[in-house]
């Protein structure tokens, strides 16, 4: 998902809580402290959010934050549970037929939306269709179902009509599902925000003011969303009460405030008023010891991302492989992060995906593909220099107007005009919606982005990097590298060692061809509330879970 766009950005996640996606549990959280409170503390948490809320269209949701909030209003088929377990959502349970390409789920009777109305197996239908529809303009649609579910990429590309997807109401609570190929990670996928269900009826008769604020959205999840529009700087979730699970909420309120300054965020967590708040590398050492300071290790990635069609340097494998060795990540890290961030010298993130026979981790097998080596970026550098028939180049790097983007924008800038002998590097730093606008529509040279998981699978990274794929945003093509990642959805989908060999070597290529520099891989460190129990910080998806949360 964008932790930018997916892509969910640079540093916002080093901020306040962004990138989506966690991979282990802390004192905040998780399931381990879950249980119920049974003192009279009042059930109200007040937290920070880094930036507005782009969107709370499901079909148009490409970030972290929308998918957060997705998530607390509104029950897909399944939710995310502990340690990335499968919970029951609008569905009970499912069938899978014997050839893995017909799903049948079975829909509970009694989930209703927030104005009365029964959650059906019609809802799945509309949204999805809805999703793949290019009236719509839907960038994640076409992203997750293609190739997924049957026909969703032919009639994302107009060539057919949306009563064809492989998506059908057998009745009102019988959603059958048909897929394009066996798909291991389906059940995972259904989760995420873009396959939540909608309200064919309330969506059509906002029009367009569907989900532009609080007044124009339906909620059938944990939460209801109160006091939001699209340009709000603070917002409240409130428990629902028709959720069909509402006896497991305890938290009564949710409270957010948006705040881009950490120090002024730190503040407000000390007088009491923010019961979590994420600490910049120049506030660790100051709190590292306390009994409320806690660090997770996330799998969301930062990165370069380099355009290949706007400026003909770039266009260069050489130039974009010096780039790539140029920056010493590790100082980086030590001094701008400070937070339990590691260097990234992957695509796929370390921890996050074992060989289904060694259990071996797919970043371990693999290796460092990318590391910073000056003499090899400098030889790599006089190289492409050379074949362009210039000494000098001048490019622009796109990132963030955060405080610790800020920070890490002008460091990558001097490493590589300082390592880079004829580059020069002019900063363009953006608030994180424009951000995503520039990235997507591909007026940037160099970018600062990030993605954290969609769902708990290689394939989730690497097909970021097909060819004209709605999150590739560089303009890269190579046949061999499309061939290895569609063979992991197409003839090893049901062979899951040779999937697996097959996404190694796919990530050595595109290393190989330097689409991306890796940065990092995010570490988080917080102060945390003792008194705030029962968050689940997933995996994939949306970064918190707030059903079983509550305050002791």
């Amino acid at each position: 998902m964008k932790t930018s766009k997916k892509f969910l950005l640079l540093v916002v996640g080093v901020v306040l809580s962004m990138i989506l996606a966690a991979c282990g549990g802390n004192d905040e959280g998780t399931v381990e402290d879950t249980g119920e409170n049974t003192g009279n503390t009042e059930q109200v948490l007040h937290l920070p959010n880094g930036d507005t809320i782009p969107t709370m269209d499901a079909s148009m949701a490409t970030d972290e934050y929308a998918f957060q909030f997705l998530s607390a209003t509104t029950d897909g088929l399944y939710r995310l549970g502990k340690n990335g377990e499968i919970e029951e959502g609008i569905a009970m349970n499912h069938d899978i037929s014997d050839d893995s390409l017909t799903w049948t789920f079975h829909l509970r009777e009694d989930a209703v939306w927030s104005n009365g109305d029964p959650v059906t197996a019609h809802d799945f239908v509309y949204a999805w269709q809805r999703a793949v529809n290019p009236d719509t303009g839907s960038e994640y649609g076409p992203y997750m179902m293609s190739g997924v579910i049957k026909n969703a990429k032919a009639i994302s590309e107009g060539k057919m009509d949306v009563s064809e997807l492989g998506v059908r109401a057998e009745d009102d609570f019988t959603l059958v599902v048909e897929l394009e190929n066996p798909t291991p990670y389906f059940e995972s996928l259904t989760t995420f925000g873009t396959f939540l269900p909608l309200n064919e009826k309330f969506v059509e008769a906002q029009g367009n003011d569907y989900a532009l604020s609080s007044d124009h959205l339906l909620a059938n999840g944990p939460f209801i969303l109160k006091n939001w529009e699209s340009t709000s700087n603070s917002w409240e979730l409130v428990k629902n009460p028709d959720y069909w699970d509402a006896d497991a909420v305890q938290l009564e309120r949710i409270t957010f405030d948006v705040l881009k300054d950490t120090q002024a965020s730190v503040d407000l967590y000390e007088r009491g008023e923010l019961h979590r708040t994420n600490l910049n590398s120049d506030l660790v050492d100051r709190y590292s010891t306390r009994d409320d300071f806690v660090t997770t290790m996330e799998s969301s990635m930062a990165f370069l991302k380099f355009n290949q069609t706007k400026h003909e340097a770039l266009k260069n494998v050489n130039i974009r492989k010096a780039i790539s060795m140029a920056i010493d990540k590790q100082a980086m890290i030590d001094v701008i992060i400070n937070n339990g961030t590691i260097v990234a010298t992957g695509a796929v993130p370390k921890d996050f995906a074992k060989h289904p026979e060694t259990g071996e981790d797919f970043r371990d097998i693999n290796g460092d593909l990318v590391t910073f080596n000056l003499e090899e970026a400098q030889s790599l550098w006089e190289k492409g220099l050379a074949e362009l028939g210039t000494d000098t180049v001048e490019l622009e790097l796109l990132g963030q107007d955060d405080e610790v983007s800020k920070l890490m924008n002008e460091y990558i800038a001097n490493q590589l005009q300082t390592n880079l002998p004829g580059l020069t590097v002019t900063l363009k730093q953006v608030p994180f919606e424009q951000r995503l606008d520039l990235t997507s529509n591909l007026e940037y040279d160099m970018v600062i982005s990030a993605w954290g998981a969609d769902y708990l699978d290689p394939y989730g990274w690497l097909n970021l990097w097909l060819t004209g794929g709605g999150n590739n945003e560089t303009g890269y093509s190579n046949p061999e590298y499309d061939a290895l990642v569609q063979s992991t959805v197409q003839e090893f989908a049901l062979d899951p060692v040779k999937r697996f060999e097959a996404s190694l070597e796919a990530e050595k290529v595109l290393l190989d061809d330097a689409v991306i520099a890796p940065l990092y891989q995010k570490g988080n460190a917080q102060l945390v509330s003792p008194n705030l129990k029962g968050v689940i910080i997933n995996a994939f998806g949306a970064e918190y879970e707030y059903k079983w949360a509550y305050m002791e």
